[in-house]
């Protein structure tokens, strides 16, 4: 018989923490904690293999999973000496989901599962408090109406605030007992109009109701979303853990709470979390109540409110044996959430706490230096990608700032933007090209798009451990939360703070970092990367294989490169430097002339400006290798297109306007893709790429000259589809090498290679290598030429067509996934058949996406190439890919 179902409790459990595919993440931790001796209530995990089958299967369960359902429910009585709904001594489930990668907030919990009329009595009697049994039933009916029945949970707050304004009650823990049974009823009432159908009072009939809602929680629209913005496959499914409750909300001897075993924001070593005295533990992430900080050192600073240190000292205690024994035993910081029920400390959950990239930074160090991991270890736990959010800019603390409030510090970072007060608003318009800022009273699940849209995140309620601090550290984005003193109106979309009034058309400026909200655009300034950045890369460029250069053209960029650990030039993209206005008339006169001696002229108006451009890369570059890729795209850009401008042109150049209409016609390419670009201009127009092989060649001798350094430059021919292309136009390249060196008296080692971008140069690159001396792979053009896919394929029809998700959610982003890695790899065996010592890399931006760097490894590639901003995310992932294969 299969197991559906694994037990845990009483210092013993089924299962293990190796065990997350099966239990997911929640279900094997808890399983681990039991076996650890840990106080975890007493409960069991249904398998993620339930899942599978409940969706392969028209949503229906395997037939032996009720009898271990039942079994498993009876062993949890036993350890708690109650019975499930027994109206005397009823036994309370929580119905959580987990699945084997955190997915905070995204799935559905049903908390205090197993209340009716009866059992409620039961929980007034044995807790000798009847307020205390009525809230947490009208929390159950609640939770379960929106959760399992699809009630609107704003008719249920609504309900709420008209009680308390009835009452003249400020909180939720003001209601009367006759109030909250009153409140009851009512919530009932909304069940039954909603539904048509009573609250159900069967507790067997809650129970089913809560693991379908979970199950079915696991394709809700939100969940798909985050499943799609980190990657996770939605073939893992999701577990279902239910667990006997304890209870937070039984009176001023009880508490709840979330917390980390280090600061997540920052890494220091120092607890970090807050709690809430007579609540849920949903009263915490949820923002409903701003909490209070867990320590005095927290009380201390900017939090309100006493530490639980302080208010409860023997379960705080506890509590730091806990952590210790979890960090030690796990070797990674702790987010963990707890009860105390009447002094008693109970442990709910523990997870490798999502942190911020300078936070991972600072634990990774920390760790090795305390002994907790190795190099190899430190290495391997920072994500890559996170590295982004390190290497842009902070505000400039120089400049002037109008503060209007404070909140918390969620998450570090500072940006400006305009104010959205939705998550579709958000979304729309950032994909419009505006930079917004999402402001919410509080964000909840379903605001995953706006957050991953918005630039930054602003709330009025909620905490360090809220929905909205917890998914913006996972996005890497600015987040200021529990900002009191404003007053969101999202129908109106206004936001008010004291006597200033914020509209859609405002911009504030929010650091994640202190927590300080500013009125308009506040300057920033570069990121100084050094201390545990620096001793991390160090760790990783000593373990790594695989080169990392940078695509780059103009200083600044290279500069950029440099800082962040670039070892050469991958990409230098020429065509960008022709449109600056002193140049661009001497293009077009070259465009627009009728014979070979007038594009000549034109073109020597040009070589001295690509030279000294070159002379500057190659200063900057000290040696290291510099790839140019001569000119690529097709001519027509060149070219302005309305009336104005084309007689503009006409006047520049002292062209006909005629002659000017004429020649846009003939150069207007339907698909600029697959038209007359790249190796295609140099081949009917020679002299362009002669002018411009002249000026990287005059340019390297006279860098050399100068600073005794060699410089070798790779000549990069585009768009190759066959071997004869490239053999003209290494001809022609390699009679300007040979005549600058006669010019200069000097030889000049250098190098000539191709971009393969069309998927027919991969299938010959047998025969190209015959005239090539390094291959480069163009993955942005090879990946949609491979695909039929444009990433300005965003016309509605399209954008339908991709949500029948055929290819990968973001055919884009990693070449093994996409059959582009195929292609490089006929292209690599090609090469290297005819070339052995063929230098093979790519300068797409595919160089910088983690998972096509693991492949480039896998594939024996020499380097990878990408942006400036992207070369340390490279560099760490390359090392991470180096240990992967070992």
């Amino acid at each position: 018989m299969v197991q559906w179902v694994y037990r845990f409790g009483d210092g013993s459990a089924d299962g293990t923490a190796q065990m997350k595919q099966l239990l997911g993440g929640k279900g094997a931790n808890l399983a681990e904690m039991a076996s650890l001796g840990l106080p975890v209530p007493p409960g069991f995990t249904v398998t993620t293999e339930v899942c599978s089958y409940y969706y392969a299967n028209g949503r229906r369960y395997p037939d032996e999973l009720s009898a271990q359902v039942m079994g498993a429910l009876e062993a949890i009585e036993s350890s708690m000496g109650t019975s499930f709904g027994d109206p005397a001594n009823p036994l309370l489930v929580s119905v959580r989901s987990g699945a084997p990668l955190s997915m905070p907030g995204m799935m559905d919990t049903v908390l205090n599962l197993g209340l009716n009329d009866q059992t409620v009595e039961g929980l007034a009697d044995r807790a000798d408090d009847p307020r205390f049994a009525y809230d947490s039933y009208r929390r159950f009916i609640q939770m379960y109406g929106d959760v399992v029945l699809g009630v609107d949970h704003h008719l249920f707050e609504d309900a709420l605030d008209a009680a308390k304004a009835k009452g003249g009650s400020q909180l939720d823990t003001d209601l009367s007992v006759d109030q909250l049974k009153t409140l009851v009823k009512t919530y009932k009432g909304i069940v039954k109009s909603s539904t048509g159908q009573p609250f159900p009072d069967d507790p067997l009939e809650q129970l089913w109701g809560a693991v379908g809602a979970v199950f079915s929680s696991w394709m809700t629209p939100r969940a798909v979303t985050y499943r799609r913005l980190h990657d996770i496959s939605a073939a893992l499914g999701t577990a279902v853990n239910v667990q006997a409750m304890v209870f937070g909300n039984m009176g001023m001897t009880s508490a709840t709470g979330v917390t980390f075993t280090r600061n997540p924001s920052t890494g220091e070593r120092a607890y970090y979390g807050e709690y809430l005295v007579n609540a849920q533990g949903e009263d915490v992430v949820a923002g409903i109540r701003t909490p209070q900080p867990l320590t005095k050192v927290m009380a201390d600073g900017a939090m309100l409110g006493k530490s639980l240190e302080e208010v409860m000292p023997q379960s705080y205690n506890e509590l730091v044996n806990v952590f210790e024994r979890l960090e030690r035993h796990y070797k990674d910081m702790q987010d963990i959430e707890f009860t105390v029920e009447r002094n008693k400390l109970y442990i709910l959950q523990t997870r490798n706490g999502k942190r911020t990239a300078p936070a991972a930074l600072k634990i990774a160090v920390a760790m090795v230096e305390e002994g907790l991991l190795g190099r190899e270890e430190a290495v391997v736990r920072v994500q890559p990608a996170s590295l982004d959010q390190l290497l842009h800019p902070t505000l400039d603390p120089k400049a002037p700032r109008e503060v209007i409030t404070r909140g918390l510090p969620a998450s570090p970072g500072a940006v400006s933007g305009r104010l959205a007060f939705d998550a579709d608003s958000a979304e729309q318009r950032s994909a419009a090209g505006e930079g917004v800022i999402l402001v919410r009273t509080e964000t909840s699940p379903d605001d995953i798009h706006g957050m991953h849209a918005a630039r930054g995140i602003l709330t009025a309620r909620g905490g360090m451990t809220s929905h909205a601090a917890v998914v913006a550290r996972g996005m890497g984005k600015p987040c200021v939360c529990g900002a009191g003193d404003l007053e969101v109106r999202s129908d109106a979309k206004t936001l008010r703070v004291g006597s200033l009034t914020f509209g859609e058309n405002d911009t504030l400026t929010i650091d994640g970092g202190d927590g300080t909200v500013m009125s308009g655009v506040v300057p920033t300034v570069d990121p100084e990367l050094s201390g545990d950045f620096s001793r991390l890369m160090e760790w990783a460029d000593t373990i790594r294989t695989l080169r990392v250069r940078t695509n780059a053209e103009t200083p600044e960029d290279v500069k950029t490169a440099l800082r962040f650990g670039a070892e050469g030039i991958g990409l230098c993209r020429t065509e960008h430097m022709f449109f600056e206005e002193s140049r661009i008339i001497a293009m077009r006169e070259m465009i627009l002339a009728a014979d070979v001696a007038g594009r000549r002229a034109a073109l020597a108006k040009i070589l001295p400006f690509q030279r000294a451009d070159f002379v500057e890369i190659f200063q900057l570059m000290g040696g290291m290798p510099v790839t140019i890729r001569l000119l690529d795209p097709p001519l027509h850009e060149f070219l302005p297109h309305n009336d104005d401008e084309l007689q503009k042109v006409a006047d520049a150049t002292h062209t006909p306007l005629a002659r000017v209409r004429r020649r846009t016609s003939e150069l207007r390419e339907a698909n600029p893709m697959l038209g007359l670009r790249g190796c295609r201009v140099g081949v009917l127009f020679p002299e362009v790429y002669e002018m411009q092989a002249r000026a990287i060649f005059e340019a390297a001798h006279d860098v050399q000259k100068a600073s005794g350094q060699s410089v070798i430059p790779e000549v990069m021919v585009p768009l190759i589809g066959s071997a004869r292309e490239l053999e003209i136009l290494k001809a022609r390249i390699e009679e300007v090498a040979v005549a600058v060196a006669e010019e200069r008296k000097e030889k000049l080692a250098h190098h000539i290679g191709t971009m393969i971008e069309v998927p027919r140069a991969a299938l010959v690159a047998e025969a190209i290598a015959e005239h090539a001396e390094f291959f480069s792979f163009g993955t942005n053009d090879l990946t949609q030429m491979a695909l039929g896919l444009s990433r300005d394929d965003s016309g509605s029809f399209m954008d339908a067509y991709l949500r029948e998700e055929i290819f990968p959610a973001d055919p884009f982003q990693s070449l093994d996934v996409t059959g582009v890695g195929k292609l490089i790899e006929i292209a690599r065996d090609g090469g290297r058949k005819a070339r052995p010592n063929i230098k093979v890399g790519i300068c797409g931006e595919h160089g910088g996406d983690t998972q096509s760097i693991f492949f480039c490894h896998r594939a024996g590639l020499d380097y990878v190439s990408c942006s400036p901003y992207r070369v340390p995310i490279a560099r760490l992932a390359a090392a991470q890919a180096a240990l992967q294969k070992a």
